[in-house]
């Protein structure tokens, strides 16, 4: 019997890794750091697609100076290529997590008035092309906020308004320790279950930070010990409460004595995600996926020097790729001939320009092509680089992905009817539905007044307190058919 080689790798890692790969590429990376270096923030946004959508003079005339200076200050430290490199993502693709806001910084509140806060938005799942994101200021409820957003209030269980390491490039050396990386060896706390042997979902969380990073967030709340929830899965969270017996004792964790009502769950402080869960960038350098070489050099440099990440890099980890110098072979008639580029175009160098305008004709008059010339064709419909390319474009990356085209078939080719084609005419559509949200002239999905006018009239009524029992068990159980056989 053959013996199959079992991917051991979770799904979750592969993900990440093509994130860590394609999302937030080098020349972003270089691009913003050298622009907010210089001073130039706005510019370093640009660079990390990030569109500011704030007025600074706007901003004094109704909050004052002191919080203009603050807010200004921030912004000289952001680091718009970091933030990118910490969003929130989902699965499968790694794309940036659709339709969220989320808190950097709260600022304090003039009199009867909310905390304003900085917050970064993302677009809805339809208009998420180029992965842009969106800088504002949040001013509270009732606020002048885009109405076109699907959850224009700041997120609370994504805020990093708690983790200024993650988006403050001086404040990035606290990652290490905020992270969960213990002693030299660097190994952070993944156990398989939370305090009280309440059960935990497979992903690994930062169950040993808990405590302390609870302590923040209750700090921030304005209070220093009390009940708060973890969220588990979909369908499941966790309730705990940090307790201590007095001040000169660590803070702890336990479940609470008497459950709560869901009004009073629901009201509870909720540990932010990047406080639950283990930095991807440790798990995968932990798996051996990634070096430290293709991190961002923040975290790189914070990981490193707290030695959870070894200096030397792995060769095997993420191979670059392959440079377009080297010619294409291809069997044709006997012999081994080249194809490369030449005068910024595919071709076959070992045909005479003669010979191949004649073969050229041929094919178009119904002739069967030379080798050569079908192992072009195929390359400019379909080339093998491929998935590079897409994944660049769902990512956003349109010149990373153009430079590949370039470099496979040079500056002056001519793209024909294919899958690489049809990529490239795909990005650019989706571009101008993500231009029509950004303008507010498609509130929604464009195909969702249609269907929606079409469900109307047999929309299900929603489950209430009004709902019978019956009804409310047999809508909630997952595993009923969600089909039926008509005549």
């Amino acid at each position: 019997m053959a013996h199959h080689l079992v991917n051991t790798i979770p799904s979750r890692l592969l993900m990440w890794r093509r994130v860590r790969q394609y999302a937030v590429p080098p020349s972003m990376i270089e691009t913003a750091t050298t622009r907010r270096a210089a001073g130039d923030w706005a510019g370093a946004c640009a660079a990390a697609r990030i569109d500011v959508e704030l007025d600074l003079r706007a901003v004094r005339e109704r909050h004052g100076t002191e919080l203009t200076t603050r807010l200004r200050a921030d912004l000289r430290r952001l680091a718009p290529d970091l933030l990118r490199w910490h969003m929130p993502r989902i699965a499968p693709d790694g794309r940036l997590r659709p339709g969220l806001t989320v808190c950097l910084a709260r600022y304090p509140a003039s009199s009867g008035t909310a905390s304003p806060q900085l917050v970064v938005r993302t677009p809805p799942a339809w208009a998420d092309a180029g992965q842009r994101m969106s800088l504002a200021l949040w001013e509270g409820p009732g606020s002048e906020s885009p109405e076109h957003h699907p959850h224009p209030h700041p997120d609370r269980r994504f805020r990093l308004d708690l983790h200024r390491h993650l988006w403050d490039a001086g404040r990035s050396a606290e990652l290490a320790c905020r992270c969960g990386v213990l002693g030299a060896g660097g190994v952070p706390s993944m156990e398989p279950c939370s305090p009280g042997g309440l059960a935990v979902p497979d992903s690994p969380r930062a169950v040993g930070r808990w405590a302390a990073e609870a302590e923040l967030l209750l700090r921030a709340e304005g209070r220093s010990r009390g009940a708060f929830t973890v969220r588990l899965g979909a369908r499941s969270r966790a309730v705990l409460e940090l307790f201590a017996p007095d001040d000169s004792h660590v803070p702890a964790l336990r479940p609470l004595r008497e459950p709560l009502p869901p009004q009073e769950v629901a009201a509870l402080p909720v540990l932010p995600e990047a406080a639950a869960r283990v930095l991807p960038d440790l798990e995968l350098l932990r798996a051996g996926l990634v070096a430290p070489s293709r991190l961002h050099p923040l975290v790189a440099a914070a990981l490193t020097e707290s030695g959870a990440a070894p200096v030397a890099d792995a060769a095997f980890v993420l191979g670059s790729d392959a440079g377009p110098g080297d010619p294409h072979r291809v069997e044709c008639r006997g012999e081994v001939h080249r194809i490369a580029l030449r005068d910024g175009v595919l071709t076959a160098v070992d045909h005479d320009p003669a010979q191949l305008r004649r073969e050229e004709l041929l094919v178009a008059l119904g002739g069967p092509p030379l080798p050569c010339l079908r192992a072009i064709d195929a390359v400019h419909r379909s080339p093998q680089e491929l998935p590079a390319v897409r994944e660049r474009l769902r990512h956003g990356d349109v010149a990373g992905a153009l430079a590949v085209v370039e470099g496979l078939l040079g500056p002056g080719a001519v793209l024909r009817d294919g899958p690489l084609r049809e990529e490239l005419r795909s990005a650019a559509a989706r571009r101008i539905d993500h231009g029509l949200f950004r303008a507010g002239l498609v509130a929604v999905h464009p195909a969702a007044g249609t269907e929606a006018a079409a469900a109307e009239a047999d929309r299900r009524p929603r489950l209430n307190r009004h709902t019978p029992p019956a009804i409310r068990r047999k809508r909630a159980d997952r595993a009923r058919p969600r089909t039926v056989l008509t005549r």
